[in-house]
């Protein structure tokens, strides 16, 4: 990086700082963490925009805070702190217009029982997160004898009545993206990735996997203008795929289906059979201590009902997690960007009890990994809630000072052991 104050190269000779002299780390850290945002922001507004809305205040902003980390000198830490939380309300505002943008198009989300493995015949299987990919592919296969299955943060897809209206989008195949060069090798048909979430190929499938739109992989073929053809191709000339059912998985939670049930769910926490509500999930990964969140949700008391959304669900959903009087004691809420339907639940769950978010019997704990995690979590810190739970590590690129101002002012942990965490949370 080149220091524009000194003209030197940063950290070389004449230049002891890291982009511009007198920038300390922790005005470093503030920004690594408002362009880690950026990023998430834009990703969720680039989907909303291929379904044709968007928002001036949010493109202002991107603006603004682009141009509010180059060569600015005067460094000043809450004003810095101030500029990432406004990228937390940015962020709902762009989650909330990804929601309308989906639900427009495809219908608002109804909850589905989703057939995991495969069928026999030919096959193609979808992951990422673009709704419209998977609709124009859909209509380009449909006739043509070929099973469309879901992939990671595509299963919620089978929640919307646009999508769900396709007889031969037949299931959900594998588990979340950090799975794909085991889950992929396995798969005989074609593959179509949508988002940014791909993992290098390996050679036994590179020669059928696809990228569309913002994703991309050296070696791999890209369509463009959403014209599947090679993809239908492709997935003709393989060998068919067997019939091997696994399970089903539950998705389509969206409020509007939850918010229906508020009723019915404000009863059983005034008659004490619902004691608590947690939230587990974000992103998902392979780094080491992540079955956290497998073994936390696992011990959750059975008068407790368990919220989630993005590919962490995949820690927790292969198991049937029962019912509370017909209320799901598991509720999938969609993608990554589905959290706003979280928020809309656990808003409304606080005017029905007349308190605040941070007053309900309501826990969050959350997984990390991307840009799109990190606008959340800001998004979560922007509605002060607090006691967040946030694994599997926290941020390296959270400085120390950084770090103490959100555990003083939000009271943001580390997660930890399963039982003490739970113990913690119950009491």
């Amino acid at each position: 990086m080149f220091c524009y104050q000194c003209e030197q190269t940063a950290g070389g000779t004449g230049c002891t700082k890291v982009g511009v002299c007198g920038k300390d780390e922790d005005i470093q850290s503030l920004q690594d963490t408002l362009i880690f945002a950026l990023k998430g922001i834009a990703a969720y507004a680039y989907h909303a925009r291929e379904l044709g809305q968007k928002d001036e205040e949010v493109d202002a902003f991107m603006h603004e805070a682009m141009f509010a980390t180059l060569t600015n000198v005067d460094f000043d830490l809450n004003r810095y702190l101030e500029l990432v939380l406004k990228a937390g309300k940015m962020n709902l505002r762009v989650m909330e217009m990804l929601n309308n943008a989906n639900t427009s198009t495809f219908g608002n989300p109804t909850p589905a029982t989703v057939p995991g493995g495969t069928k026999a015949g030919p096959g193609i299987v979808v992951t990422g997160h673009d709704l419209l990919d998977l609709y124009e592919l859909l209509e380009q296969t449909e006739g043509k004898g070929i099973n469309v299955y879901t992939h990671g943060e595509m299963l919620p897809a089978h929640g919307y009545p646009e999508l769900r209206k396709f007889k031969h989008l037949v299931g959900n195949y594998g588990t979340a993206w950090q799975n794909q060069k085991k889950e992929f090798e396995k798969f005989s048909g074609a593959i179509l990735v949508t988002t940014n979430c791909i993992m290098i190929p390996k050679d036994s499938y590179k020669d059928r996997i696809f990228t569309c739109g913002i994703a991309g992989a050296s070696g791999v073929k890209h369509i463009k203008d959403r014209d599947f053809s090679e993809v239908i191709d492709k997935a003709l000339s393989q060998p068919p795929l067997s019939e091997n059912p696994k399970g089903t998985l539950s998705t389509g939670f969206h409020y509007t289906a939850v918010l229906g049930l508020a009723d019915k769910i404000v009863g059983a926490v005034k008659a004490g059979k619902i004691r608590h509500f947690f939230f587990i999930g974000g992103c998902d990964g392979a780094k080491p201590g992540r079955n956290y969140f497998t073994e936390l949700a696992e011990k959750v008391p059975a008068d407790c009902v368990i919220l989630t959304a993005g590919c962490g669900k995949y820690r927790l959903n292969a198991r049937d997690y029962g019912d509370i009087d017909g209320i799901p004691r598991l509720v999938d809420t969609g993608q990554c960007n589905d959290c706003y339907s979280a928020i809309r639940i656990a808003t409304a769950l606080a005017e029905a009890f007349d308190c605040g978010v941070n007053d309900l019997p309501f826990s969050l704990v959350v997984s990390w990994y991307e840009q799109k995690a990190v606008a959340i979590l800001l998004t979560l810190l922007h509605l002060g809630i607090k006691n967040i739970r946030l694994g599997p590590s926290l941020p390296a690129f959270l400085s120390e000072n950084v770090l103490n101002v959100l555990v003083e002012k939000f009271n943001i942990k580390p997660i930890g052991n399963p039982d003490e965490d739970l113990a913690e949370m119950l009491s």
